[in-house]
C-alpha cells in the first residue's frame, strides 16, 4: 500500500471542499481499502465522512424513500419502510454480502463500488478501466462472468452491485451535493457505459458527495423482489438477477419495472419486457413471452454465452414469483 493522508470531515461543506481539492471519500471503506491494498487504487488523501449526518431513510412527501448515503445496508434492509414498500431493495441487500460487510458498508458506497474483474484487479494485467489504452484482456482471457450487454470494445467488466439493479428497476435517483449547490441525477443516467473510456464509470463531478438515493412513489398496490442466481448458494456475485416491480389491479397490469444485474456493464433496464407486459393479465404464457426479448442485444463473449439463456430463464422465474403473489 503507498503513503496515503486521511482527514476527517466534520461537515458536509467541509467534506466537499476537500473532495474538490482531490481527496477521495471513504466511511465504511469496504471496496477501497481493498483497491488500496491491491495498488489498483492510489489516493493521496482520504476523506473520512462516517461522522456526516446521512444515515436517515425517510418518507417523501408523495410517498416515496429517501435513503441516506451513510445509512448502511444492514440498517436499509431491516428498516420497516423499506422492507414493506420496496422488498425488492431489502432482499437485493441481504443477498449481497455478509452480515460483517452489511453493517460496515453504506449505501452510498455500495453504488460507487467497482467492478469484480479478475484483470481490473490485477495490476498486470491490460485494463482500460484502471489504465486507459492498456487493452481488455477480458475480450481474449477467461470471461465467464464478464457482461453480455453494454460492453464497447474497451471493456467487458460488469458492474457487482445488487441494490443497484433494484434502484435502477424502481428508476431512483441520486442526490449529489457540490460546492455550487445540489443536483440530482437519474439512476440510469449516473452508472455510465464503458463505451471508448470505461475508467470514467460515474456522472459525477470532482468533489460531489452523493448525500442520498430517492426512490420515487409508486402506485399501490406495489408487489416486488429480487432473484440473484450464483454459482454458490453463499455470498457470491450474481451470475444473472432480476429485479420486478409490478402493479396490478382489477387483474391487469397497470405497471411494470424490471431490471436485470450480473449480465450488463451497468445494471440494465428492461422496456421491452416492461411494456409486453402492461394492460396484460398474468399467466404463465405471458411471463415467458415477456422474458424472450430480456437478452436483447446481447454480444455474449467466449466464455459466457450461456448467460442468455440463463438471463431469459431468471427473468421468467421472478416474473413469476412476484405476479403470482399478488
Amino acid at each position: 500500500m503507498y503513503p496515503f493522508s486521511i482527514t476527517k470531515a466534520p461537515t458536509t461543506r467541509e467534506a466537499v471542499d476537500a473532495g474538490r481539492r482531490g481527496g477521495r471519500y471513504i466511511a465504511g471503506g469496504t471496496t477501497l481499502v481493498d483497491l488500496m491494498r491491491e495498488t489498483v487504487e492510489r489516493p493521496d488523501t482520504l476523506v473520512d465522512i462516517s461522522g456526516l449526518p446521512l444515515r436517515e431513510v425517510t418518507v417523501t412527501g408523495r410517498g416515496g424513500l429517501r435513503i441516506g448515503a451513510l445509512v448502511t445496508m444492514a440498517e436499509a434492509a431491516a428498516h420497516r419502510k423499506v422492507r414493506t414498500t420496496y422488498p425488492v431493495v431489502s432482499q437485493a441487500l441481504e443477498l449481497s454480502a455478509s452480515a460483517q460487510l452489511r453493517n460496515m458498508a453504506t449505501v452510498g458506497g455500495n453504488v460507487m463500488q467497482r467492478t469484480r474483474c479478475a484483470y481490473f484487479r490485477d495490476v498486470t494485467a491490460a485494463c482500460n478501466k484502471r489504465e486507459p489504452g492498456s487493452g481488455c484482456a477480458a475480450r481474449e482471457g477467461y470471461n465467464r462472468t464478464h457482461a453480455i450487454l453494454g460492453t464497447s470494445e474497451d471493456c467487458v467488466a460488469t458492474h457487482p452491485s445488487d441494490v443497484a439493479v433494484a434502484f435502477a428497476a424502481l428508476e431512483a435517483r441520486v442526490v449529489l451535493l457540490s460546492p455550487g449547490g445540489e443536483r440530482t441525477v437519474p439512476f440510469t443516467d449516473f452508472l455510465l457505459r464503458p463505451g471508448r473510456t470505461p475508467n470514467r464509470e460515474q456522472a459525477i463531478r470532482q468533489g460531489e458527495l452523493i448525500t442520498s438515493v430517492e426512490i420515487p412513489a409508486h402506485p399501490r398496490p406495489l408487489k416486488s423482489g429480487y432473484l440473484k442466481v450464483r454459482d454458490r448458494q453463499s455470498y457470491e456475485f450474481a451470475l444473472t438477477s432480476a429485479a420486478v416491480a409490478l402493479h396490478i389491479r382489477g387483474g391487469v397490469i397497470r405497471e411494470a419495472k424490471v431490471a436485470v444485474g450480473g449480465v450488463g456493464t451497468v445494471p440494465w433496464k428492461l422496456p421491452a419486457v416492461e411494456q409486453a407486459l402492461l394492460g396484460e393479465r398474468p399467466s404463465d404464457r405471458l411471463w415467458g413471452r415477456a422474458a424472450e426479448s430480456a437478452a436483447d442485444g446481447a454480444q455474449p463473449l467466449t466464455h459466457n454465452r450461456f448467460k442468455i439463456e440463463l438471463l431469459k430463464r431468471t427473468v421468467e422465474r421472478q416474473l413469476r414469483i412476484v405476479g403470482d403473489d399478488t
